[in-house]
């Protein structure tokens, strides 16, 4: 099924549902997709400062993140848990461990099945990373209460996206 095919199976929104017609709807401004993505492009500058002085990029430190919460993950589990594929994290992963921080291992009963722990350093680490929630906190200007219903509100965006996405 083409992509137009597949928008066809979704109600469309009509000018009155939408308040907007044809070329308010087609303004890059009036974008979900653009709103989403440039507050990304903002929350990733605002990180890297952060995480340089960790010796860490974004993408690694999202990786940090799962491990602190559930160490001893296989790479297919971080995988999905960070939504990236094999060919993205494997090289992640690599630097990760010549930097000292994880240790990736194979599974004894299933040489397929590779374990990514944390070592001593990489546990170390978690203290130093305690102040950047306060300082993205500190920056967003929003109360706690506000920040915690923001990702809510886009975690279900993102499950419902998914939901309806075209089969690959």
């Amino acid at each position: 099924m083409h992509a137009i095919e597949f928008c066809a199976t979704f109600p469309l929104m009509t000018r009155s549902a939408t308040g907007l017609d044809t070329d308010q709807a087609l303004l890059l401004d009036n974008q979900l997709c653009f709103a989403l993505y440039s507050a990304s492009l903002a929350m990733t500058k605002l990180y890297k400062p952060l995480l340089a002085e960790l010796g860490l990029t974004y993408p690694q430190y999202l990786a940090m993140l799962a491990l602190w919460e559930r160490d001893g993950l296989t790479v297919s589990e971080l995988g999905e848990r960070l939504s990236l594929d094999s060919g993205t994290l494997t090289p992640l992963l690599k630097r990760l461990e010549a930097a000292g921080l994880v240790a990736r291992l194979r599974a004894v009963e299933d040489e397929r099945r590779v374990y990514v722990t944390l070592t001593a350093a990489g546990r170390r680490l978690k203290a130093r990373a305690r102040k950047i929630p306060g300082c993205i906190l500190a920056a967003s200007r929003c109360s706690l209460p506000e920040l915690r219903q923001l990702v809510g509100q886009v975690r279900g965006l993102r499950e419902q996206l998914a939901a309806a996405s075209p089969p690959s």
